[in-house]
């Protein structure tokens, strides 16, 4: 059966002096002061409170029970208190004073790592801590009314172990310093960075004092933790913006309301990912300030340049909150994404033109309908080369205004001299929008380099012949170079070229002249005998005139 004893300990002093003949082996006990009654002496098992005070050997004090208000208790020789001081009180009577010096060994050095003290240092009774790793870079540390996240190991003294958040598969999370852990825990944390590992000693009367917590933790027991941060923040805390590279040329930044292609790598404050864009070998595409992602990255992405590439550290506020999202975020956690913006563009957006070169003499530009030739590189916007005219054996030839390219593009090639380059940038929804196409992205803005190489004026959808001034009036007599009063092909023909060549009419580019005069001639030989009278030319011009007005009508 438990005894109880109330005695005064007066002194207890660690050693180790330089003069000393040799470091001692064992407690040394000075009995200066015994009761001349004493029907009992302390035994093992034995329930003891005391008083004391704690003095190095050079007279230093570390600690006292006088100055805290309230004696020290715990039980005796079942290694709830150091080895020094359960040998120190054994044998003593109840207001007996007794002198106990404690060397090293005796003290926390048995049981080694566990105890944070300098060598040859006597243990306090505060508590007591001892950082066993620390990144190389902490640029903050824990203070009152913070929020953390750490992973723990508790055990006693003597190294039983009584709790662990590793077997529970998740992180210990509270504020610090508020009153939600035990004082000496509050204390402990104090100071620690992101990523450090530290062991922290609390004596009872800062712990679970005498009544001790469930069957885990006895009365008046000593705790010892191993701790390591795994995050932290303040609910006062905003997004934290780190800019890790900005392009020399940023001649536009993001708004609320454009849309914006970028990649990221998604860690914890530990280091350990979560999420990463490139491992999809996508970018992550989304409206800007609209809130279609977490509010800390609704705020993150706004004021960025194309290419730029930044870190930003998200607390959980602004991010996930306490819930988390399902495994892959844990509740209260503090998000870092590294991202990298590929491009970025508003649904309002038009084309953008630059003029790289352009010959002095300009008289001619390409407009719709005209055939022209080009050369172009097709880029993104981080310049990945997506195609190439010089891939190709010929540079391409297209239509403009016919939709044989995509509308960006076909905006671009026009009001170009021969000769003249240019850079367009093409938004995707005058691209090949959210779809994308093969080998381009979806929502991808392009840049564009064209040089235009040549160009032949074309001629209205639906003809194949224009007149560029007034048309001879009458006509057949024009037509009919011989004066036979009839045109067949070879004289239609030639009369066409002839136009042609004074430039006073044009033929639709890009076919064949030949076959689009038989076109034509076919068209006014109404009889088909292969020859245009003037009455048949009549009649078709009065057909043309007829349909034109049907149409004003």
């Amino acid at each position: 059966m438990e005894s109880i004893f109330a005695l005064i300990l007066l002194c207890v002093t660690g050693t180790h002096v330089s003069s000393s003949p040799g470091p001692l082996e064992d407690v040394v006990i000075d009995r200066y002061d015994i009761p001349r009654v004493c029907p009992r002496e302390v035994q093992t098992g034995d329930f003891v409170r005391y008083h004391y005070n704690g003095t190095f050997t050079d007279g230093k004090k570390f600690d006292s029970s006088h100055e805290r208000g309230a004696p020290f208790s715990g039980q005796v020789g079942l290694g709830r208190l150091i080895t020094g001081l359960d040998r120190g009180v054994q044998g003593m009577c109840v207001n007996e004073r007794r002198k106990v010096t404690v060397p090293p060994h005796l003290a926390y050095g048995s049981i080694g790592s566990y105890i944070p003290v300098a060598h040859n240092e006597f243990p306090t009774y505060k508590v007591q801590t001892r950082t066993l790793s620390k990144p190389e870079s902490c640029k903050r540390l824990v203070e009152a009314t913070d929020f953390i996240r750490y992973h723990y190991n508790g055990t006693l003294l003597n190294g039983v172990p009584f709790d662990s958040s590793h077997s529970r598969n998740g992180t210990y999370d509270t504020y610090v310093g508020m009153g939600y852990l035990i004082k000496g825990m509050d204390e402990g944390l104090i100071g620690m960075c992101v990523g450090e590992t530290r062991t922290i000693i609390i004596p009872p009367f800062l712990a679970y004092e005498e009544k001790g917590y469930g069957t885990a933790i006895p009365s008046q027991a000593t705790l010892v933790f191993e701790v390591f941060m795994i995050d932290l923040f303040n609910p006062k805390d905003d997004i934290a913006v780190v800019v890790k590279e900005v392009p020399k040329t940023c001649t536009r930044k993001t708004v609320v309301g454009d849309y914006i292609r970028y990649h990221y790598n998604g860690t914890f404050q530990d280091g350990s990912g979560f999420d990463t864009s490139y491992q999809r070998n996508s970018t992550y595409n989304t409206y800007i300030g609209m809130g279609y992602v977490i509010q800390g990255m609704d705020k993150a992405l706004q004021g960025l340049c194309i290419g730029e590439k930044r870190r930003v550290i998200l607390p959980p506020h602004m991010a996930y909150g306490e819930k988390g999202t399902g495994d892959l975020i844990p509740g209260s956690a503090v998000l870092i994404f590294d991202i990298h913006v590929i491009d970025f563009h508003n649904p309002k957006d038009l084309i953008e033109i630059k003029v790289t070169s352009k010959p002095k003499k300009c008289n001619l530009t390409s407009e719709v309908d005209d055939l022209i030739q080009y050369r172009y590189n097709c880029s993104l916007m981080d310049g990945t080369l997506l195609y190439s005219s010089d891939h190709y054996e010929n540079a391409p030839i297209t239509t403009l205004g016919a939709n044989k390219v995509i509308e960006g593009l076909d905006e671009g090639l026009r009001g170009m001299c021969v000769g003249e380059k240019r850079v367009v940038i093409v938004p995707p929804h005058l691209g090949h929008g959210e779809n994308g196409a093969k080998g381009v992205p979806s929502s991808a803005v392009l840049h564009f380099e064209l040089e235009l190489l040549d160009l032949q004026k074309g001629v209205p959808d639906g003809y194949m012949f224009v007149w560029l001034g007034d048309s001879p009036d009458p006509l057949f007599p024009a037509m009919d170079l011989n004066k036979d009063l009839s045109v067949p092909l070879e004289e239609f023909t030639a009369f066409i070229n002839l136009q042609v060549a004074e430039g006073t009419g044009r033929l639709r580019p890009g076919m064949d002249a030949d076959g689009i005069i038989k076109d034509m001639f076919n068209n006014q030989d109404r009889n088909t005998d292969g020859k245009i009278v003037a009455e048949e030319l009549k009649l078709k011009v009065e057909e043309d005139s007829d349909r034109a007005r049907h149409e004003e009508l």
